[in-house]
């Protein structure tokens, strides 16, 4: 362990770790159904074994990480149904967050998120899929805290948590990407008008578009699995 490493108090290491941990998983470099082998991970992450348990804990709590009995941690891999079932439950987080912000944010917390739109522009034209993916994260974070209610926002990031990892994922077809990317400029469009209703609209058929892409990823890894859709509903 280096002396940078040991001069870091610990609740900054444990932050620190979490967070490397944590983008390890999204990116995929810990392929779902993984198991987290700690001797690995220590020496990749140049930590001793008790802040990359702390780690492990926290994002088995964040739904990134499952412990399992005899096999120790594991990166979660959501079925089909899993995936179908939060996707909708988040796309009616991210509605309600939308209606809510465009009616509550300030003219401060709007210029912040043109300036993280205009960041995530650039790294979508340098093809940076890793900055793009932090900064896209942080603009829908971002307009949920707009919508300034602690609970929605409690509710969003635990569900969340379980869809950063294949939000990612989504982003690895060309065409998907640029076609999220114009749904992010509608977004900011949106929200600049204070239209509530509009905003609401491509924010859920952003993520049902996310959806659908996991979805074709997931069945074309496993073909076996049963192909049948669920109807989606949506409100106009």
């Amino acid at each position: 362990m280096t002396a940078e490493i040991l001069s870091i108090p610990r609740a900054a290491l444990h932050n620190q770790v979490t967070h490397r941990l944590r983008q390890m998983l999204v990116e995929n470099l810990i392929a779902p159904g993984a198991k987290l082998n700690e001797r690995t991970l220590c020496e990749a992450l140049s930590i001793s074994r008790t802040p990359l348990r702390e780690a492990i804990k926290a994002l088995a709590a964040e739904g990134l990480v499952e412990l399992l009995p005899n096999r120790g941690a594991v990166a979660v891999a959501l079925s089909e149904s899993d995936v179908r079932d939060t996707f909708e439950v988040m796309a009616g987080l991210e509605g309600q967050s939308g209606m809510l912000a465009a009616q509550r944010i300030t003219d401060t917390e709007l210029t912040e998120i043109r300036a993280l739109h205009l960041e995530m522009m650039a790294a979508h034209v340098r093809r940076d899929l890793s900055t793009y993916y932090r900064l896209n994260a942080a603009i829908h974070r971002a307009i949920n805290a707009a919508a300034k209610n602690p609970v929605l926002s409690s509710t969003y990031d635990q569900v969340n948590a379980r869809l950063q990892a294949l939000r990612f994922r989504s982003n690895q077809d060309e065409d998907k990407w640029n076609k999220a990317m114009d749904e992010h400029t509608q977004m900011i469009d949106a929200l600049q008008a204070r239209d509530g209703l509009a905003l609401r609209d491509v924010l859920v058929a952003h993520l049902e578009h996310k959806r659908d892409v996991v979805i074709a990823q997931l069945l074309a890894q496993h073909p076996t699995h049963d192909t049948t859709a669920r109807p989606t509903t949506r409100k106009a």
